[in-house]
């Protein structure tokens, strides 16, 4: 029988995400709202680790499964790392996300590409039923284009540009974005240290 992990999100793009890279792990993947729970999370945390810890943890108190959750956002250097852990309640929750690209494109006008360095960050914790708590950080390194560009992702993908791949991580494929991505690098990194704790 497959172990259960509750994902602590209500986020269905970020969702099917993790679903692709964990497939196979021998991991059933449910949402929050599958497993029947609904607790409001105050992300108070002043880093991407401590926000997904918050919200594990507060899941965790209601299931005896595994809990997992992420942290996940944009730095951008030149304006100090923003949006940082504010990335998704940046200029407001409800606020399109076209907005708010556009409003980062705005902040960065007339930088220079150099210039315009930045990085996704996604921290996942996992809280397991005996109390112990893990917490893995990836990145992936980019900058912010000068215009949205690609269709594929969601959130910040459109402006965030890779030189290596010469697109942006709107552009791929949601298989290459699993494979390159923030998100997919800490979930594998993740699932490796559950399968030696956990699965044996």
């Amino acid at each position: 029988m497959k172990k259960k992990i509750i994902f602590a999100t209500g986020n269905e793009g970020k969702l099917e995400e993790i679903k692709m890279i964990l497939e196979g792990s021998g991991l059933e993947v449910i949402s929050m709202k599958e497993a029947g729970i609904s607790v409001p999370i105050e992300e108070n945390g002043t880093t991407f680790e401590e926000n997904a810890v918050i919200k594990a943890k507060a899941v965790a108190e209601r299931t005896d499964c595994i809990v997992l959750a992420d942290d996940s956002g944009l730095e951008i250097d030149y304006l100090n790392k923003e949006p940082g852990v504010y990335s998704a309640r940046y200029a407001g929750e409800d606020t399109p996300q076209s907005i708010k690209n556009q409003m980062l494109l705005d902040r960065l006008e007339g930088v220079e590409e150099e210039q315009r360095t930045a990085r996704f960050v996604c921290a996942i914790a996992a809280a397991l039923p005996d109390g112990r708590i893990f917490t893995i950080r990836r990145t992936i390194e980019g900058r912010i284009g000068f215009a949205p560009v690609g269709e594929h992702g969601f959130g910040y993908d459109p402006i965030f540009y890779v030189p290596e791949l010469g697109c942006t991580t709107a552009e791929l494929s949601p298989e290459q974005k699993n494979e390159l991505s923030h998100r997919g690098k800490a979930l594998r990194a993740m699932r490796a240290k559950l399968e030696e704790e956990v699965l044996r």
